[in-house]
């Protein structure tokens, strides 16, 4: 008897599809965003400031809510809740110091003012700004992975300003400067010409922060994106015609530089030079415009244009408001009421706003274009010691834990180097402006990233990614 054995031949496999190339890069990216979504409420404010917001009254912008404006109050709300539910860590008793000492200041002016009720919502901006915004990143940043992505969140928002300003610029459908169409004012309007300036500088800062000192263990396409990036913010930068931000940024992209290690700041000279013979010998970016307004920097003593006469007649009628009140100066809110009896006749009535959509209007000069200033004849020396003393401790730690990371190794010294490096420049840019219009809603996230990397405790040190 013969057995025969059947034999079936094995199936072929089924021919695998590659699958697409975004795949992976969605997979990753969704992946990230699934484990950052405690910081969400963060970078919220920040993101949402790429929305256009049209202000039907025409009124200026520092007057009014922006949409940032109430993301940032949900961010502090969102924190309360997570504090009340034991979810988040309480505040290092140093952070409580250094963030709660400037209240002292607030709450003085507010009850010395001649208003007390005119003054509440100086109050309310103040603390939020200084305050309880920095507060809510301090606790809400768990380590220096979300530090990374609130930060990139500026780079992203500044390159869709600055993509819009150059638009502006190249199209002349921006604001009025010069008798042109041309001021890159992004989507913030010609009533606050400082809105994409800001956006655009704090996005260069993190960006060369980034390329200089990458963070260990990322991709290799992040040190050359983050270049890219900084290189592309010089244009909106320059269109946005902002003596200021120029002086500011070039401050902290410099100190950045240089606290990136010798190497690197030779090599990174050495680009920023061969770039800059690009863009102005190549392409011709250099235009009149720009090399006039670089020159009225050195000639605002000698020669100078009734924009630089007015801030110096308001920083002259600050400093006679603080001479009038030192100690408590004239109260929140007040410098506008008390601007012209302390103002010479070389004031304007105002400066002159037009463009980017909106027909002419006639801005008022309602501040001294000066934080320091500001806080002086609004708050006097209570209010400025304590509020200068605030951002002092900030640098100084900051400093002291690059310092110490930089030594060591830290694996969070990138942050550490966009930490200072923001903070560099914004204690240089309140030499030439103050808080108003809905970029204010960054400074706030701007000075909780500071404080997180400044006064983190010991054992939630920044090094822990």
């Amino acid at each position: 008897m013969t057995v025969t054995a059947l034999t079936q031949a094995p199936a072929l496999p089924r021919p695998r599809t590659a699958p697409p190339a975004a795949a992976p890069l969605a997979v990753c990216l969704g992946r990230r965003l699934a484990r950052r979504w405690p910081v969400l409420p963060v970078a919220a404010p920040v993101l949402l400031l790429a929305v256009p917001v049209e202000y039907g009254n025409g009124a200026s912008t520092s007057t009014n809510i922006s949409v940032a404006d109430v993301a940032s109050a949900f961010l502090v709300l969102y924190c309360a809740v997570r504090m009340l539910r034991g979810r988040s860590r309480p505040l290092s008793p140093a952070a409580a110091v250094v963030l709660g000492v400037p209240v002292v200041g607030f709450a003085v002016a507010t009850v010395t003012a001649a208003d007390p009720v005119a003054a509440l919502p100086g109050f309310v901006r103040y603390l939020q700004v200084f305050v309880l915004v920095p507060a809510a990143v301090v606790l809400l940043l768990r380590d220096a992975g979300d530090f990374r992505f609130v930060a990139g969140a500026f780079v992203v928002l500044a390159l869709v300003q600055g993509g819009f300003g150059v638009w502006q610029y190249a199209t002349g459908s921006g604001a009025s400067y010069m008798g042109s169409d041309i001021r890159a004012v992004g989507t913030f309007g010609p009533t606050d010409i400082m809105g994409m300036a800001t956006t655009v500088a704090f996005g260069m800062v993190v960006a060369t922060g980034l390329a200089l000192l990458p963070p260990p263990g990322a991709p290799r396409w992040v040190r050359p994106a983050a270049l890219a990036a900084a290189v592309a913010l010089v244009l909106p930068l320059a269109f946005s015609f902002s003596r200021g931000s120029w002086i500011a940024t070039v401050v902290a992209v410099l100190a950045v530089v240089l606290l990136a290690g010798l190497r690197t700041a030779v090599r990174a000279l050495a680009a920023v030079v061969a770039v800059a013979v690009v863009l102005v010998g190549g392409f011709g970016v250099g235009s009149q415009l720009i090399t006039e307004r670089l020159g009225s920097i050195t000639q605002v003593t000698a020669a100078p244009d009734q924009s630089v006469t007015d801030r110096y007649t308001m920083w002259a009628a600050a400093v006679g408001m603080w001479r009038d009140e030192p100690a408590t100066g004239v109260g929140l809110k007040g410098f506008p009421a008390y601007r012209d009896g302390h103002a010479s006749l070389g004031l304007s009535s105002g400066s002159d706003t037009a463009g980017a959509g909106h027909a002419y209007q006639r801005q008022p000069l309602l501040s001294p274009h000066n934080m320091y200033l500001l806080v002086l004849s609004e708050q006097g020396l209570t209010g400025i010691t304590a509020l200068a003393g605030s951002w002092a401790a900030l640098l100084a730690g900051g400093a002291r834990r690059l310092y110490r990371a930089r030594r060591r190794r830290g694996a969070a010294a990138d942050c550490g180097l966009v930490a200072v490096g923001l903070m560099l420049w914004q204690t240089v840019d309140f030499l030439y402006a103050d808080i108003g219009g809905p970029a204010t809603a960054l400074t706030g996230i701007v000075f909780g990233l500071i404080a997180w990397w400044a006064l983190a405790g010991r054992q939630e040190a920044p090094g822990a990614a």
